[in-house]
């Protein structure tokens, strides 16, 4: 049956329905995980969604209930930076959920939880380097740099001074015992004093700045003229990113700055449906706190051009390697 209950409550799904306004046609869930998203876009009159997830194992765990959509739902692995290139069309909408899946936190062979002991791995699909190799590659400095940007962690210099006098960190306990033991205890009601370290080192592994900064234009190339992108994030950064790139392709950004000394008139390739950020409501917060830090952005593509956008200009946290 295709009204099983879903893993997880899609977060914001009420208020983005309402701002696509008619469901319709083909739509782009960039990020599947438990299904939430694709299941409601479903429900709401969509014809067919193409789900895309990086991670392989998600699809294995919606192969009891996703054949019953039959030719509604196409699984398709990767990267939701390659989301026009995944595309069998133009689509009519597309949905991005960045929050981390439930899914992969409370797995503790995934290794991105400093509560569950386990390999310190991080990664979303099966490819690359693991926050392990990370931790025990990178030159002190850099390592540093990498906590500092991704985790706005103002201790980094010791936590990193600290784990290069650790090498070899191959856990995540390890890991956040020696961050622990740099910080001051922690008081009730603050977060884990590792927090911090974990988020940098899974942006990091994950690469998740760029492709976010790439998803939201492969988003611009593959949305046909009036079709809807629609943007959940979970930390500000993030969301800075979201609402400079629709500021840009709206051609509400304003004046210039240090990264875009100059705007020149340039046919915009979205129009904005939401002004500012919706948020939760008390309702949603209460039934589910995974809400909580949640923010939504929706846009509707116009028939312009679609134009590439430097990532510097929508203030895209980058490391020194990743500059110029």
């Amino acid at each position: 049956m295709t009204d099983a209950p879903a893993p997880h409550v899609p977060v914001l799904i009420a208020p983005l329905i309402a701002a696509a306004g008619e469901v319709r046609g083909t739509w782009l869930d960039g990020t599947f995980g438990a299904g939430g998203y694709t299941r409601a876009l479903l429900a709401a009159g969509a014809e067919k969604v193409i789900a895309v997830d990086r991670d392989p194992t998600v699809f294995e765990m919606a192969q009891d209930w996703a054949g019953a959509y039959g030719e509604r739902l196409v699984l398709q692995p990767g990267r939701f930076s390659q989301l026009d290139e995944l595309a069998t069309g133009p689509l009519d909408g597309v949905a991005l959920d960045l929050g981390v899946s439930s899914m992969q936190i409370d797995r503790a062979e995934r290794g991105f939880s400093f509560q569950k002991a386990g390999p310190l791995d991080m990664r979303m699909g099966d490819d690359g380097p693991t926050a392990a190799e990370l931790c025990n590659a990178l030159p002190e400095g850099e390592l540093a740099d990498t906590l500092y940007l991704y985790g706005e962690e103002r201790a980094s210099r010791r936590i990193a001074r600290a784990i290069v006098a650790a090498r070899p960190v191959t856990t995540t306990d390890q890991l956040a015992e020696i961050v622990k033991s740099c910080l001051p205890r922690q008081k009730p009601g603050q977060s884990h004093p590792a927090t911090r370290t974990f988020q940098a080192l899974r942006i990091a592994v994950n690469a998740e700045y760029r492709e976010l900064a790439e998803g939201l234009m492969a988003a611009e190339r593959a949305l046909r003229p009036g079709g809807t992108l629609a943007v959940v994030t979970f930390h500000s950064v993030e969301d800075r990113m979201v609402k400079r790139f629709l500021q840009i392709r709206s051609g509400r950004a304003g004046g210039g700055n240090r990264h875009a000394p100059a705007t020149r008139e340039i046919a915009p390739g979205f129009e904005l449906v939401t002004r500012k950020a919706v948020d939760p409501d008390e309702g949603e917060v209460a039934r589910n706190p995974r809400a909580r830090s949640a923010r939504l952005r929706v846009a509707r593509r116009t028939d312009a051009p679609a134009r590439a956008v430097d990532p510097a200009e929508l203030g895209m946290p980058m490391l020194k390697g990743e500059r110029g």
